[in-house]
């Protein structure tokens, strides 16, 4: 239902008195290697210029839009905005899906910004110092920085409720909603910053190079991850550091041993040859008889 009024919003924004005239004045430009743009515009070399109705979705870092009029609107890391012409001269339409935009610009009298769930107006001109977020809960982030920022009336296009936003106000719509208002928002609105450079000096150590050059850990075993010095050495001692490379090969197969030639045929005579029998009820017999020969007979052979 919201996204509904959202889109229908964005489709009579072509259509206000005035508007027509304007039709094909470009409204800004934005770096194609940037954002995905579709709607009314014009491709030249890596830059579209964005002549009406345009949605831009920004790749996986911010998209910077220059607008005709002066100033800029950065539209933040995977964002979905729309800019359109509204009323007469340069004012304009700024409409966020999901995500987070900015808005660096002398506002102009009919500006209009649209989110799901709430229409922002200007009650008074100003420098657009605006940061604004939306989450897939509908909690809205608004950061009207600066004193010189216009003043902005918000109204729920499904309600008569409204909202005085004030220059240098940060607050939350939590749900979307006007009446869940925390006021004094401390997390951010816009854009994340970009990582700063790192700056090295002429006698940077290599590891410190590769610090630079990989500035989020990586996997030791591909041999890019720094090696922690060995700790435990005694003071003054020079303390060695060594890197390996783990390496999970399966264990070489083991040859079976080599048996001697002789030992195995003499194993195979040996097992060739019956076993002795057991002595028989004969041989037992003669041998009783023998003893008894010897005990009675002691000189005989």
């Amino acid at each position: 239902m919201r996204e509904s009024f959202l889109y229908a919003s964005f489709a009579l924004a072509v259509f206000v008195p005035g508007s027509q005239g304007l039709a094909q004045t470009a409204m800004g430009t934005v770096p194609t290697h940037d954002a995905l743009v579709t709607g009314g515009l014009e491709v030249r070399g890596e830059s579209a210029r964005l002549i009406s109705n345009t949605a831009i979705t920004a790749y996986d870092h911010t998209a910077a839009i220059a607008l005709e009029r002066g100033g800029t609107v950065l539209v933040c890391s995977t964002s979905q905005f729309h800019l359109l012409h509204s009323g007469m001269g340069n004012s304009l339409l700024f409409g966020l899906d999901r995500g987070a935009f900015e808005i660096h610009s002398a506002s102009q009298a009919q500006d209009v910004i649209l989110t799901p769930d709430i229409r922002f107006t200007l009650e008074n001109p100003g420098e657009f110092d605006l940061r604004m977020r939306v989450t897939p809960s509908g909690d809205t982030c608004v950061d009207n920085a600066g004193a010189k920022a216009p003043v902005l009336v918000l109204t729920d296009p499904f309600s008569s409720s409204t909202y005085r936003l004030i220059p240098g106000q940060h607050v939350l719509f939590e749900h979307g909603s006007l009446h869940e208002v925390v006021d004094h928002e401390r997390s951010a609105c816009g854009c994340p910053a970009p990582a700063a450079p790192v700056v090295l000096s002429a006698n940077a150590t290599a590891a410190e190079r590769a610090a630079a050059e990989h500035p989020f850990p990586v996997a030791a075993s591909e041999g890019l991850a720094p090696t922690p010095l060995v700790t435990g050495a005694p003071a003054g001692e020079k303390q060695t550091q060594v890197a390996a490379t783990l390496t999970n090969l399966a264990p070489p197969p083991i040859a079976p041993a080599a048996v001697p030639v002789a030992s195995a045929a003499s194993a195979q005579t040996a097992s060739a040859e019956p076993p002795p029998s057991p002595p028989g009820a004969h041989d037992l017999a003669h041998a009783v008889g023998h003893f008894f020969h010897k005990l009675f007979h002691p000189h005989s052979h």
